[in-house]
């Protein structure tokens, strides 16, 4: 390792040891196209004791891993040597700021102190802040997570989770998107409204956004229940109406939201968005039947797929996958990740398509390999295939 890297090293050791260390960020990539983008690292206190707390920064989410400090500063060597060229390190003495050129020339350079040690270590023993506030949410009063006094109920705990991490996805797709102040967002097969209540509150009183949301949802009950809480909770552009997702008609959207739509109304949602020219489109999928029914591999294969639970899984990876192309082949960049933890929700994949005016032209490239996905696995047709 170069002597500067070497130096910028033992001085994070030594602000730790000295208790000065504030944080340190490390950025520019060295692969341009690797999904992580950043490392923010902290000092924190768990029962007592010092730790560094790594936030890997993706672009629809963060993952944050606790480590000891010794451990900790191995873990920041291995990503100078592998995935970034420049780090910060904010001390209450100075600031360091290590770069390293394409050539592989590594420089430092010091700086008085711009953060105070206030800024430093943390106490993490206490409750996690989250992006969807209880207090005076009229809706999740009456959706029945919150107490009156604004309290989330024991019982009501994943799922508050749950509206919380999907509000944490939408903040990381909106973000660096370029929306005119004025957003339209359908949301097929929306249910019971938790998580549309939840977005349209982030979106208008968060953003301050001039949002307008249809709820798609086939029961007239849920759809009349979710009306009156919209009502009373003053939400005036948010509207439920009662029809299935194949027969909703759309004008041009920006977001298209399909969580958990069965089967091929997934399906059915993806190609509304698509034809609807959504800049973004949404889906965790659930249930994959009918490529499940159809996936009878004449290969190797086989020896996995006759046994019920591999065939479901690999039904799930298969239909997913050419979902993902599919829309690539159609002008969208896609995202296909975790939801949230099985313990949580087992319906725990959620595709993400970002509609990409610029992107080169690869229709062709992407519906061959669509096309060698089905012969691989005996399948016939894609229902969203057939549709577009």
């Amino acid at each position: 390792m170069p002597a500067s890297s070497s130096s910028f090293l033992q001085l994070l050791q030594l602000a730790a040891q000295k208790k000065e260390l504030i944080k340190i960020t490390l950025g520019n990539k060295k692969d341009k196209a690797a999904e992580l983008k950043n490392v923010f690292i902290k000092i924190i206190s768990i029962k007592n004791t010092h730790k560094l707390s790594f936030v890997y920064r993706y672009p629809t989410k963060d993952i944050t891993k606790n480590f000891d400090i010794p451990e900790g500063i191995i873990l920041i060597e291995k990503l100078l040597q592998t995935d970034f060229l420049n780090a910060d390190l904010f001390t209450a003495s100075n600031d360091y700021y290590l770069s390293q050129d394409e050539k592989g020339i590594v420089k430092m350079i010091t700086k008085p102190p711009t953060l105070s040690a206030k800024a430093g270590t943390q106490q993490h023993d206490k409750q996690k802040i989250r992006i969807v506030e209880t207090a005076n949410k009229t809706y999740l009063h009456q959706l029945g997570i919150t107490t009156a006094g604004g309290l989330v109920k024991k019982d009501m705990q994943d799922k508050y989770k749950q509206i919380n991490r999907y509000i944490e996805i939408i903040e990381g797709i909106v973000k660096d998107l370029q929306f005119s102040n004025r957003l339209s967002v359908m949301d097929m097969g929306c249910g019971k409204g938790y998580l549309t209540f939840a977005l349209y509150d982030y979106l208008c009183n968060t953003l301050k956004k001039e949002a307008t949301i249809t709820g798609v949802e086939i029961r007239e009950d849920l759809v009349n229940t979710c009306n009156k809480i919209a009502a009373a909770s003053d939400f005036n552009k948010l509207h439920f109406e009662k029809g299935t997702i194949a027969d909703a008609t759309l004008t041009t959207i920006d977001i298209l939201i399909a969580l958990h739509a069965c089967d091929t109304a997934t399906d059915d949602a993806i190609y509304k968005g698509i034809q609807a020219n959504a800049k973004v489109i949404i889906c965790a999928p659930c249930c994959h039947k009918q490529i499940r029914r159809q996936m009878k591999p004449n290969n190797v294969l086989s020896s996995i797929t006759k046994h019920g639970i591999l065939l479901e899984r690999q039904a799930e990876m298969v239909t997913d996958s050419i979902r993902a192309l599919l829309m690539e082949a159609n002008g969208y960049k896609t995202k296909v990740f975790e939801f949230i933890a099985t313990e949580h929700t087992p319906k725990n994949v959620m595709i993400v398509g970002i509609k990409n005016e610029n992107a080169v032209d690869k229709k062709e490239e992407n519906l061959e390999k669509v096309k060698a996905l089905k012969a691989l696995f005996n399948i016939e047709k894609h229902y969203l295939e057939k549709l577009l």
